[in-house]
């Protein structure tokens, strides 16, 4: 028979859920401040991040975003009319598309991908407590102050 889930076990899992989708969140803000829709700016970092010597075909594109192919593509003719893609076929194989980053998306994708990096930076601490909590003894995750956090305590007890 299974071990039981804990209570403990669901209040980490759903801490993290809360987390993960806070995070998500505030990103798809960020991206439409920039004028990007989320699944565009998803596209542009999953383009840009891709692993070393991974080709950037809509296919390889398509399975990071965990979309159909014909949905990849669609969202590519849409990054390609604003400029922040091209698209070319390879020299290899010429059924085989490629798509490449240029200078505008790299522009906008680094805006919103600088923002989240600090966001991560000042806050992520309450993810990594999340996952802890689930990975570490199926414990609740201690509720620990993020900088941004203890900084707004700070500036309330300086005032």
């Amino acid at each position: 028979m299974d071990n039981e889930i804990t209570s403990a076990e669901y209040q980490a899992l759903a801490e993290l859920r809360y987390r993960i989708r806070k995070f998500v969140g505030e990103g798809d803000a960020v991206a439409r401040e920039t004028g990007l829709e989320p699944q565009q700016y998803l596209l542009l970092l999953a383009l840009r991040g891709l692993p070393e010597g991974a080709e950037a075909t809509i296919s390889t594109l398509a399975d990071r975003l965990a979309l159909r192919h014909h949905s990849a593509v669609e969202l590519i003719d849409r990054l390609e009319s604003h400029g922040y893609v091209r698209r070319s076929r390879s020299r290899d194989d010429r059924r085989r598309v490629l798509v490449a980053l240029l200078p505008r998306g790299e522009k906008l994708l680094e805006q919103v991908a600088r923002h989240r990096i600090e966001e991560l930076r000042s806050s992520g601490a309450a993810l990594a407590n999340a996952i802890s909590a689930l990975l570490e003894n199926g414990g609740s995750p201690t509720p620990k102050k993020t900088r941004a956090e203890l900084g707004q305590k700070r500036a309330r007890q300086i005032s």
